[in-house]
């Protein structure tokens, strides 16, 4: 079909953007909206949502390839399987969005619901994490396929993926470790400790941590890379979720959703600030470039836009309908 032929000749666009290692402000930010069956769209100079995109059901997990051409939702939606069917039978779906066309122009069968996401630095690989299968699967999207099924470990909730594309790191949040992935042989290679219930997660600046949220008891661990063990917790609230590392690689922005608030953590000095945003705030993301941080409610339909630096609430994004999931961006 005409859009696999335009989508491989994308992935080499991408290829020599990459090489350039140009870094620039990001363009758009991309917001997976769930129960609102929606993806969104949103300038981050002026906070407006410019684009609406329907046709997904319950988003998620939401990545960008590198030049913004495609995004890719996986959904929290299944249908139920018929008593004894196979547990890998595809009951759920990816959904390929072109932006600029604003639809979905086709969508990928997969075995289990979607949480997560991530996708290659090359483009070529998404990697979505199945929280009721205790799986991975990767999808090559020149091909429209999944080309592995990999077992990670109880509830695999999240993925990072190294700058060289070489390993990936999911979160098991039921057995508290962290699941180290071999790219492109797609093996596992080790597992490494994590805490109670990892869920998200980022890199240090120089990818030799991982801070990992574990959510319900309301700390962050510092798993170092190389020895695989955690070198430090940082107690950041009551029940924490989403995790970024600000643009002056040292300061954490972690969210805290039972305590109604924004927790801005220096990672080498342990001391906090905090920041009240209520009704429940959730996901949350750095918007590369921009020196704010978008950060959603659980409980309301709207973004808060909160200022690195000064660390204030600086806008709120009023939402139609549903919550903010994983974001996205182009640049």
């Amino acid at each position: 079909m005409t859009h696999k032929k335009s989508i491989t000749s994308a992935l080499v666009a991408m290829l020599l953007v990459a090489t350039t290692g140009l870094a620039s402000a990001t363009k758009t930010v991309y917001i997976a909206l769930g129960s609102a069956n929606q993806v969104i769209a949103v300038n981050p100079e002026t906070g407006q949502i410019t684009k609406t995109y329907t046709g997904v059901e319950n988003p998620h997990g939401l990545v960008a390839t590198p030049d913004g051409e495609y995004l890719i939702a996986g959904s929290l939606t299944e249908t139920p399987l018929p008593q004894g069917a196979p547990t890998d039978r595809p009951n759920s779906k990816l959904f390929i969005i072109h932006p600029v066309h604003g639809h979905v122009m086709s969508t990928v069968p997969v075995a289990g619901s979607t949480h997560h996401q991530a996708i290659t630095p090359d483009g070529r690989y998404i990697i979505s994490t199945h929280l009721g299968r205790g799986y991975i699967t990767v999808l090559d999207i020149t091909t429209e396929k999944i080309i592995h099924t990999i077992k990670t470990g109880q509830t695999p909730n999240y993925t990072l993926i190294t700058r060289d594309g070489k390993r990936a790191f999911v979160s098991n949040t039921g057995d508290g470790t962290l699941t180290e992935v071999g790219i492109p042989e797609w093996k596992v290679v080790r597992r490494l400790d994590a805490g109670a219930t990892p869920e998200h997660m980022v890199f240090s600046g120089d990818q030799q941590r991982i801070f990992v949220a574990s959510a319900r008891v309301g700390k962050v661990s510092v798993v170092n890379v190389l020895t695989g063990k955690i070198e430090r917790e940082f107690a950041a609230g009551k029940n924490i979720h989403g995790i970024d590392l600000g643009d002056d690689g040292r300061t954490l922005f972690v969210s805290d959703r039972a305590g109604d608030k924004l927790v801005a953590l220096d990672t080498e000095t342990g001391g906090m600030r905090t920041l009240t945003l209520s009704p429940a705030p959730y996901h949350l993301g750095v918007v590369p470039g921009t020196g704010k941080v978008y950060v959603s409610s659980s409980a309301k339909p709207q973004i808060w836009v909160v200022d690195q630096k000064q660390f204030k609430l600086i806008n709120t994004i009023t939402l139609s309908a549903g919550e903010g999931h994983q974001l996205a961006y182009s640049r």
